[in-house]
């Protein structure tokens, strides 16, 4: 088989490398041992960049139309046990709400897309129906990669079926992306390290976790409290967070393991005493679906994100604790960085040195997100949950209120995160024209929008209705005011001639606020702001 692009792996890395091939008409193939998409809920978060990825490609109403209801409520909200004290809050939109209150919100969280509750599960299955239509070839579940070797054109691989005796098939692949999880094969055969820390010990966020998917209807009628998204539990018997998985009875459960425990051991009555303990309803009727253990604590990064002609991708190229849902959204990042590179090489628009570029702008996001994760982890895992927590009478009370003082700057630490979602920038990139001396400085809970080239254009909402994203080009996009547009047209027919599929967008200057201040910009198929001017440069200077 002779494919462009071969991807291990069909997590939401894979398949969204695999939508944006196929919808630049790059043959690729997908393989992952796993037979089909998550059964468990694993990620539970879209931060708001990611919906707008998925709103470029199309998919972002077929998103937001799974996980939890239209209106159910999308908290995260912290408790001593789920029904007793409730101790802080985040209130958020629900669903329905996000997709009104984006067009009136302005400064850090002026954008296209809310941020959306959903389960890995669902947006897998979102991807993989896209994937396949736009490659025209199905996500081969039940297949492995088991060897490779590179050599001048590309790169000769062997997959086979998991578990069968059937002969293995060689594909000869131009590039391969390993996409392949933590326990990366395809990291491991090229012999990249990982950096960073790991077996970070907290009382919470730190050591062995306890995962349940469980389905318990009825825990809505018990819970004394206001509907939420994400219910933690914070007392010294067991320290857990739970998200809803549908809204109707589904739950993600992970649960703090102490350091004597044994969870390896651990029967589904046990998943149902843990439950108990960190929601006090002994009696609660429940079915466990799933169990298993993951390990939180880890704040790694590959050494590279390249050999040659092989990448690595998303949970392959870092590991996160997934405070703050960092990890599954920085892999969506890494694909569709990669995807418009990648194509533009196979095409014959660009030099393969531009897919040097790739580990230049994505590791340093990597190496930033899961430093940002990790203060996430600290700020609620070092947090310590005493028995005076639950204390009965004034000392109790005093105890839960300072309690609450701490969580709900957590909270608002953790969940409120404009800067990180939106604030990555590539100024160190030979793919960007960027002015130091005008980056906003990089916080996590405050985005300040800019046209400096190296990050995201600032989103603007024209007439109050239609986002200025959807007017974009697939490709590049050069932004222009009325008075530019001569130079815009000379910066387009520049990119024409080398191949590129350049659009023109001229606007007026009552539409964008101010965005087009600086004279023109240039905006790549990723949306990061290349360039901007109010002189077209010689063609040369921007190949």
């Amino acid at each position: 088989m002779n494919v462009d692009v071969l991807i291990a792996g069909a997590g939401p890395c894979g398949l969204m490398l695999a939508n944006e091939l196929g919808l630049r008409n790059v043959a690729c193939l997908v393989v992952d041992p796993k037979p089909g998409t998550a059964f468990n809920p694993q990620a539970n978060a879209t931060q708001a960049r990611t919906m707008e990825h998925f709103r470029r490609i199309g998919i972002s109403q077929a998103v937001r139309a799974l996980g939890l209801p239209p209106d159910h409520p999308t908290d995260i909200a912290y408790f001593t046990r789920f029904a007793t004290h409730e101790l802080a809050r985040l209130r958020l939109p629900t669903a329905a709400q996000a997709t009104q209150n984006i067009k009136h919100l302005a400064g850090s969280w002026s954008a296209a897309e809310l941020p959306h509750r959903v389960s890995q599960k669902y947006v897998e299955a979102v991807l993989r129906e896209h994937a396949e239509a736009r490659t025209g070839r199905r996500i081969e579940f039940g297949w492995q990669l088991q060897t490779f070797e590179e050599h001048a054109q590309g790169v000769r691989a062997q997959v086979a079926p998991v578990n069968s005796q059937v002969s293995g098939v060689t594909v000869n692949a131009r590039y391969l992306v390993g996409a392949d999880g933590a326990r990366s094969a395809v990291r491991n055969a090229l012999g990249i390290g990982l950096g960073g820390a790991t077996g970070l010990q907290r009382q919470f966020m730190g050591g062995k976790m306890f995962a349940i998917y469980l389905r318990a209807p009825s825990f809505y009628q018990r819970f004394p409290h206001d509907l939420a998204w994400m219910y933690v539990s914070v007392n010294p018997e067991r320290r857990v967070f739970m998200a809803s998985v549908d809204g109707r009875g589904e739950f993600a459960f992970h649960a703090a393991v102490h350091p004597h425990e044994t969870p390896e051991t651990w029967t589904h009555d046990d998943a149902r005493r843990i439950v108990a303990e960190a929601s006090g309803m002994s009696d609660l009727d429940m079915e466990i679906l799933s169990t298993g253990i993951w390990i939180a604590g880890h704040s790694l990064v590959a050494e590279r994100y390249q050999q040659g002609r092989v990448f690595i991708a998303g949970d392959a190229a870092h590991l996160f604790t997934p405070t703050g849902g960092l990890g599954y959204n920085t892999a969506v990042g890494d694909a569709v960085n990669l995807g418009w590179k990648l194509a533009a090489v196979v095409k014959g628009q660009a030099h393969p040195a531009l897919l040097d570029s790739y580990e230049r702008e994505r590791r340093p996001i990597g190496l930033r997100n899961t430093a940002y994760a990790r203060e996430f982890a600290d700020s609620v895992g070092l947090f310590e949950a005493t028995p005076a927590l639950e204390a009965e009478g004034l000392a109790g009370e005093q105890q839960r209120a300072l309690a609450g003082t701490a969580l709900n700057a957590h909270v608002r630490r953790e969940f409120n995160i404009p800067g990180v979602t939106f604030g990555e920038r590539y100024d160190a990139s030979p793919l960007v024209f960027s002015d130091p001396a005008e980056v906003p400085p990089d916080q996590a809970n405050e985005y300040i929008p800019t046209t400096t080239p190296g990050g995201r254009l600032p989103h603007r909402w024209l007439d109050g209705e239609r986002s200025l994203y959807d007017l974009l080009g697939f490709e590049w996009t050069v932004l222009a005011p009325e008075h530019l547009q001569g130079e815009a047209q000379v910066l387009a027919d520049a990119g024409a001639s080398a191949g590129l599929d350049v659009k023109v967008l001229v606007l007026k200057a009552d539409q964008v606020d101010g965005l087009l201040a600086n004279g023109m910009l240039l905006v790549r198929p990723d949306q990061v702001v290349a360039w901007r001017g109010n002189t077209a440069p010689e063609p040369g200077v921007l190949r």
